[in-house]
């Protein structure tokens, strides 16, 4: 078992509700339970509208349980934390920004000094291999190039855990992979703590060392699969390995068995 020291996010006992269109309250999660240790790369899936985003919206602290409580780092959050960085599925880079000034957007809210500023945004713009593109602006970049932006804007402020909310879907198939293993090879020099949606299966089993299955609406852990996959990896070649289909088609049962879930 996993000592409190050594968790990042523990979701206890969680449930939430939503008011509807008659102003009864729907619910969308139901007593959802899990740990996540420091340094875990955990996957969440599921059917929409089983709550996926809503317990990212809950460890972000932006949204309270109606039952239940969630911990980042041993505190109970109740409003959102400068040790987590939160990326959606849109890149949001302001477009009258140039990408250098994207990625240092936060650090400045924080009051850095300008030249530690550049700094951090020369080295992570050299990372992300877009050393050349500085002052670009958000309209002269191409998708996968203002997802990487987006991605360096959030390790610029260094948060020690990560909740992402399907940051590729909106890529096309090529891109997508691209940027996967450029995340992956970001993530295996520190190894931060990530919490991760998506509906994509084969990207969960690809990046993540644990997939937790929720069930349909309201959302209940079907599964929790360890994916016993080697690091590091490549997202396109792990495709082709037998452990690889192995859990994918493990994934697969335990969506479908979600989805017929009462």
């Amino acid at each position: 078992m996993t000592s409190r020291l050594d968790l990042a996010i523990r979701v206890e006992g969680v449930s939430h509700a939503f008011p509807s269109a008659d102003g009864k309250p729907v619910l969308a999660l139901d007593d959802v339970s899990f740990d996540v240790p420091k340094g875990q790369f955990l996957a969440l899936v599921g059917a929409s509208g089983c709550g996926k985003t809503t317990i990212l919206n809950m460890a972000a602290g932006l949204i309270q349980p109606v039952a239940g409580t969630v911990t980042v780092d041993g505190e109970r959050i109740t409003r959102p934390s400068r040790r987590t960085g939160y990326m959606f599925a849109r890149d949001g880079l302001l477009p009258w920004r140039s990408a250098r000034d994207n990625i240092e957007v936060g650090l400045e809210l924080r009051g850095v000094p300008r030249q530690e500023r550049e700094r951090h945004g020369t080295r992570l713009l050299d990372m992300i291999g877009l050393s050349g593109f500085a002052r670009a602006y958000p309209w002269q970049l191409s998708q996968g190039m203002r997802q990487r932006v987006a991605i360096a804007r959030t390790l610029a402020i260094d948060p020690d855990t990560l909740l992402m909310d399907e940051p590729f879907a909106a890529l096309d198939a090529q891109t997508k992979l691209m940027l996967q293993a450029e995340f992956l090879r970001l993530w295996e020099r520190d190894r931060k703590t990530v919490l991760f949606v998506t509906h994509d299966l084969a990207e969960a089993v690809a990046l993540s060392d644990r997939v937790i299955v929720l069930t349909r609406r309201p959302g209940r852990i079907q599964a929790d699969i360890a994916i016993d996959l080697p690091r590091p990896r490549d997202p396109e070649r792990i495709r082709f390995d037998q452990r690889y289909l192995r859990l994918s088609e493990q994934v697969w049962q335990a969506l479908k068995a979600g989805e017929a879930a009462p």
